[in-house]
Parts: structure tokens; C-alpha cells; sequence
């Protein structure tokens, strides 16, 4: 088996193409601020800067009036001669709300979580929504039998299958030294 199918940077190719785009399309972080004459808002807004440059470029959930605006679940990728297996948790998302796409060797699979939670008590009334949607981009590798793919989704965990191509064989020949 060839290992080398497995690596996430042939997975993930076309996922980490699509970031470095979006990436490139926001707008950059102004590094000349007005410095604010109180010593402690200055402290506070240098902490702020740091923090977001150490955290630029990493798909962390942004949270903005009870909306997600996006996550990112977590891909599990395994494979053996027969197929590939791709396990994606997403927990609180229903069945129908999730999307597997194939378009060539690109097998995208997105959905939209949405959650809303009520609560009566003493005259207390409170209501907390959250929904975000999110989007996965893998490489297929080039063994991949984009027709015999299949998909299933048990307990919150989508299992997609994709069978391997048999490989085509070549007679073994001796190669005399000349």
C-alpha cells in the first residue's frame, strides 16, 4: 500500500488553497494605531494585537450576536488495499441538513448546525440560538473509484467510503547489464 495517499497535504490541498485565498482577500491587520494617552489602554491594546497576530490564519469559531459563523469539524481519514475511510463528527447536526458533493476528485462536504435552547424559571424567560455552516474540501487520490463512493451518518458521525482502484500490474522483467 502506498502510504504516501494517505498524507493530509494530498488530502487537504484544495482546502488549504481555498484559505490562503480568503486569507489573502481580508483585509490586513493596521500595525500604525493611534497610541491612547492611558498607560493601561495602551497595555490593553498591544495584548489585543498579539493575540491577533498569534492567532491569525487559524479557523477558530467566531462568535457574533449568538451566530457561529463558522466551524470547522474534525476529518478522520484511514485507508487499507480496498478503500479509504472518512469519518467527519458533527454532532447537533441533523441528517438532513448535511451535503456530500463529488465533482471530479474534489468530494466536498458541508452543512448548517442550528440549536436553539429555551428555559422557563420564575418568571425568567431566556432564549440562546446558535447556528454556523461550514465546509470541507478533500483531494480525492488518484486510486479513488469516484463512482462506487458511499456515505452514512450514525449517532453524529457522517462515515463516508470510497473503494480503491485495483492497480494495474506490471509483469516483473529482468533488465540485463550491458
Amino acid at each position: 500500500m502506498d502510504l504516501a495517499k494517505l498524507n493530509p497535504w494530498n488530502w487537504f490541498k484544495k482546502e488549504e488553497e481555498q484559505d490562503r485565498n480568503a486569507a489573502a482577500g481580508r483585509a490586513p491587520v493596521s500595525r500604525t494605531q493611534p497610541q491612547p494617552a492611558n498607560p493601561l489602554d495602551a497595555l490593553h491594546g498591544e495584548i489585543d494585537r498579539l493575540f491577533d497576530n498569534a492567532f491569525e490564519g487559524f479557523a477558530a469559531p467566531r462568535l457574533a450576536g449568538g451566530r457561529e459563523r463558522h466551524f470547522r469539524p474534525k476529518v478522520d481519514i484511514a485507508g487499507d488495499a480496498k478503500e479509504y475511510g472518512i469519518a467527519v463528527e458533527l454532532p447537533g447536526v441533523e441528517e438532513k441538513d448535511i451535503r456530500i458533493e463529488l465533482s471530479g476528485d474534489e468530494l466536498s462536504i458541508s452543512a448548517e448546525r442550528r440549536r436553539e435552547e429555551k428555559s422557563e424559571d420564575k418568571g425568567f424567560y431566556r432564549v440562546e440560538r446558535s447556528y454556523g455552516s461550514f465546509r470541507r474540501v478533500l483531494t480525492l487520490p488518484a486510486d479513488a473509484d469516484a463512482a462506487g463512493v458511499r456515505a452514512a451518518c450514525r449517532n453524529g458521525v457522517v462515515t463516508i467510503t470510497v473503494p480503491r482502484l485495483a492497480a494495474a500490474r506490471t509483469p516483473g522483467k529482468r533488465i540485463p547489464i550491458a
